[in-house]
Parts: structure tokens; sequence; C-alpha cells
């Protein structure tokens, strides 16, 4: 029991964590991906840099919708994170006991990464397609959760998911990153305190925002065409902005990964796979660095609810046996 308690402790405080830098960011997000979405066409582009998004919703005093989408994309994190940390935690633990040894090593932590990451990507695939097609919607027309999944066929809701598994590499780089760097601040606070056990120590804010970002740095930039054709397959048809009629007499064509990189080729050359990377960097970043420096301070608080609910369990277990 003790096993499953700590990994929902961590995946709980993880959720949280992804919900509150997800909801302060989310603007920012936007018009990272309308800005990613976008492919140069004869030689000319809506959004030359990122503040061009922006000041399209300002102009056509739509900056509300910068914001359209936020609530999938909040299920999306939520759900998304949480399955992820029980999984890393989980699958770390049962590693760490079926081994014996005392820590997990780098190759280790990748496999264990990427387990966690693929059951995530498998069961929230729909929930990140329709997120993304709202945020790239013309401002003020997005549709909700169920009107946006049911205009296409259910397979079309995992479109990229075969990205989004190779994707499962970034968090995998980021995770054991920051694993590896928050192990050796650690030893270090535990040599200068002697008598205190590395694992009661928690990380400063300031310490997991910076080791966040440096690890999602990283991992950003290794993944990064990658991250812009999922963009590209998941996003909202321009010709959405047309009739409902004419929607009807034309199917859009199924995207694919590889029809994705062809047009970044053609249209945009070598640099096109590059396209928004800063902007990538920025919002994943400051992102990452939030989540993980939020889910390094309440972690502990969680873990004593954690305890004071699975105390009062077995109370309440314990009198209704005695009841009866």
């Amino acid at each position: 029991m003790a096993v499953n308690l700590e990994s929902i402790t961590e995946a709980t405080s993880g959720a949280i964590g992804a919900l509150l830098s997800t909801t302060i960011l989310y603007p920012l997000d936007t018009c990272k991906t309308k800005y990613q979405a976008e492919v140069r066409t004869h030689g000319q582009q809506k959004y030359r840099n990122l503040s061009d998004v922006l000041w399209e919703a300002v102009s056509k005093r739509q900056v509300l919708s910068l914001y359209q989408g936020l609530r999938t994309k909040n299920l999306q994190s939520f759900i998304s994170q949480f399955i992820y940390f029980y999984g890393y935690s989980y699958f770390k633990r049962l590693y760490l006991r079926r081994s014996g040894a005392k820590s997990i090593g780098t190759k280790a932590n990748l496999i264990v990464a990427a387990a966690a990451g693929a059951c995530t990507a498998i069961v929230t695939q729909p929930l990140d397609t329709a997120s993304s097609r709202m945020q790239t919607s013309a401002f003020g027309k997005s549709k909700g959760l169920l009107e946006t999944l049911s205009e296409g066929s259910w397979s079309e809701a995992f479109d990229g998911l075969g990205i989004s598994l190779l994707l499962t590499s970034n968090p995998a780089i980021q995770y054991t990153v920051f694993d590896q760097l928050k192990q050796r601040v650690l030893k270090s606070k535990q040599s200068n305190k002697a008598g205190t056990e590395a694992s009661q120590e928690a990380l400063s804010a300031f310490s997991a925002f910076v080791l966040g970002a440096v690890s999602k740095s990283i991992a950003t930039f290794l993944t990064y065409p990658a991250i812009r054709c999922k963009v590209m397959i998941q996003a909202a048809d321009q010709e959405e902005d047309g009739t409902k009629e004419a929607k009807r007499k034309s199917r859009r064509p199924r995207k694919t990964m590889s029809g994705a990189l062809y047009a970044i080729w053609r249209k945009e050359g070598l640099l096109g796979f590059f396209k928004g990377l800063q902007a990538q960097i920025l919002k994943t970043v400051l992102s990452s660095a939030l989540l993980l420096m939020i889910k390094e301070k309440i972690t502990k608080t969680t873990w004593v609810f954690m305890l004071a609910l699975h105390r009062y369990l077995l109370v309440t277990r314990t009198r209704l046996k005695t009841a009866q």
C-alpha cells in the first residue's frame, strides 16, 4: 500500500502543478500553437513572429479568444500529468524493488519515463487533438470539446498519436535530466547538514525552477521538429472559416507525419523545421519550471493529506467490520 500511496502523492502533486502552470501560461500557448501551425504559402505568411498572433487578437477585439480551449487543455493536462507521474513513480519504485538497487540509473530512468509517457499519450490523445484544433481555430470561432471531436471520425481524434508516442522521449529526457540534477543538489545539501537524510530534503522553489528550465530546454531542442509536425497534423483546417455546405462537399485529407515533413521542407526549407523554436522553448520551459516548482512545494503537503486520508479510511473500515 505504501508504494501506491507514494505514487498517488506524486501523481496528484504533478497534476495540480500542471493545472496551475497551464492556466497561467495559456495565452502564450495559444499564440505559440497558431504560429507553429502556419506554413508559408507562395512565399507569404500571416504571422512573421509570435507577437503578430497577439496583435491579431487585440486588433479583432478577441483577446479572450486567447483562452479558447482552456478547459479542454486543463482537463488534458490534469489527466495526462496524473497518469504520467503515477506511472513514472510506480514503475520507478517497481524497478528498484525488483532490481534491489538503491538508485535508478540513467538508462533505466529513460525506459521508465518513456513507458509512463506512452501510457499517457494513448489515454489523452483525443483531448490533446481537440485542444490543438480549438487553439488553431480562427479567433472567436472555436467550438466545444464534444462538437470538435464529433466533426471527424473516431480515428481522427487520435491524429498525431504516432508522433505523440515518439515524443515520449521528450519528458523522458526532461525528467531524467531533472532527477539526476536534483539528486546532485540534494546530495550537496546533505553533505552540509549532518544527520539529515536526502529523501527528507526538498528543492527550494528557485532551484526547482532553474532545474526544470534547464532540463526542458534540452528535451525541447532535441525533439522540436517532431513537435512542430504534431501541431500541423492536429491543427484546425483553414477552410473551417467557410460555410458548412462547403465543408460537407470537401473531406479534409488525412494528415500524416510524412506529409507534414514534406510540406515544411518544400515550402520553408531546413530552417522551417525549427520555426517557432524560441516560442516553444519559452512556453515549455516556463510551464515545466512552474509545474516542477509547484509540485516540489506541495508534495509534502499532499503526502500528509494522503496519509491522513489513508488512516481515516482504515479506521472507518475497521469500525464497519466491528459493527458487523
